[in-house]
């Protein structure tokens, strides 16, 4: 039989335990260390920059370009605000601000839209999601910063701007664009048969009142025939979280909305339905493209796992991330990329999107030649319809021999999606 000292075990992990907490302390000296010579080497670049550039430069904005790069080097999102920036990032929320009316980041070095915003000057010049601009006035972009482009695509309200346009496989091509005031109408509303059309270009601190205001409008013009609503989210780039949870609350009687998280705690965040549907259950459509970014994800992709929405068109832009907007000294901010979003059942967007539940791509459409063009009326001694009459058949002949499609009106996408809510509505009253 054996007999173990236990106190000769007891100094052996006494030791051991000094050992590894002796291993990690010098890891974090180690570490911090290593800071400190980081640190000490910027200062060393940043002195001989002041003191051996060529032309004197100004401190302020080397140290600013020095926290862009830091914060632009991490991903597309991260950015830092100067008191300018930032002054119009908190009117652009308000929903009112100067420029083009796009939305853009940076990709492969060179500024790409993700949305032209409705009825903007860029959105009128035929500005698309998915375009870079390569040039701005003549001058290559390449190299500059997110925040650089955007400062040089700013000035004066009706002064013109040419940007050069990459889009796919075309040749390059310049868009002259006057810029304007940009006044964002976040809601617009309308009648489209039985169905309630709303259209939601951004979402900024008017958006929950405009849905409400237009749908209670709208379902008291339509009244008993309301066969439902279409939600159109196409080229909105996105906006205010709580915006995005409060129009996604709209529809939901109960459930997760959406969850953030972080790296730390206080990155966690879990946002519920309230009980209440301002359509009380009416058939919803959705619809979302590659323009549709951000807080238009977590709408559709909210009302996407709650079965409460058919999801139409195609797949979305793919932001999953929370950005924070944290004050630096007094004037200054800057955007900080801090979570992730999750949909209710789990499942990240980021760099993914929402995937339609029926896809339908944007198309023309053309009226074909019908293989035959005569009919039973057409044929010598037909039997007449004994409650129509010829008057009838006659109106019918001429619908059809003058009908014209005029593509310039006509969007696919949402004709489809009336299509779908006047098939929901027809199966309800046959099997209600």
């Amino acid at each position: 039989m054996k007999y173990f000292n236990l106190n000769k075990i007891n100094t052996v992990s006494f030791a051991m335990i000094i050992l590894i907490l002796f291993s990690f302390s010098s890891r974090a000296e180690e570490k911090e260390t290593n800071v400190y010579q980081q640190l000490n080497m910027f200062g060393e670049v940043y002195e001989r920059i002041r003191r051996e550039y060529v032309e004197e430069v100004d401190d302020k904005e080397l140290i600013e370009a020095a926290i862009q790069g830091m914060l632009q080097s991490l991903d597309p999102h991260s950015s830092f605000m100067n008191a300018e920036s930032f002054d119009d990032m908190q009117v652009q929320t308000k929903g009112e601000f100067g420029g083009l009316g796009i939305e853009v980041n940076m990709e492969d070095g060179f500024v790409k839209v993700i949305s032209p915003i409705d009825d903007t000057p860029a959105f009128e010049a035929g500005v698309q999601a998915g375009d870079f601009i390569i040039e701005i006035d003549g001058v290559s972009v390449y190299g500059l910063s997110l925040g650089e482009a955007v400062e040089q695509m700013r000035g004066l309200v009706n002064t013109n701007i040419t940007i050069k346009i990459s889009r796919g496989e075309q040749d390059p091509f310049d868009i002259t664009i006057t810029r304007a005031k940009i006044k964002v109408q976040s809601v617009k509303a309308r009648r489209e048969g039985n169905a309630v059309y709303l259209r939601i270009t951004s979402f900024n601190e008017k958006t929950e009142s405009g849905l409400l205001k237009n749908m209670k409008k709208l379902r008291n013009e339509i009244g008993e025939d309301i066969t439902g609503v279409i939600l159109d989210l196409r080229n909105n780039p996105g906006g205010l979280l709580n915006q995005a949870v409060a129009v996604s609350d709209a529809f939901l009687n109960r459930g997760e909305i959406v969850s953030t998280r972080g790296r730390k705690a206080k990155g966690q965040q879990k946002f519920n339905a309230k009980s209440g549907d301002i359509t009380d259950g009416l058939p919803v459509i959705i619809l979302i493209n590659g323009g549709s970014a951000s807080a238009s994800e977590i709408v559709a992709g909210a009302l996407q796992d709650h079965k409460r929405a058919v999801i139409m068109g195609t797949t979305s832009f793919g932001k999953g991330s929370v950005q924070t907007i944290m004050p630096v000294q007094r004037d200054s901010a800057m955007r900080l990329t801090t979570a992730r979003y999750y949909t209710p059942s789990g499942n990240s967007i980021q760099a993914k999107g929402i995937v339609p539940d029926i896809i339908v791509k944007q198309a023309k459409i053309e009226e074909l030649e019908p293989f035959s063009s005569r009919k039973e009326s057409d044929l010598k001694g037909h039997l007449e319809n004994p409650k129509e009459g010829n008057s009838t058949l006659e109106k019918i002949k001429k619908e059809n021999s003058t009908s014209e499609i005029d593509n310039k009106k006509i969007d696919y996408q949402l004709n489809r999606a009336k299509d779908l809510l006047e098939g929901i509505s027809l199966y309800n009253r046959k099997n209600g």
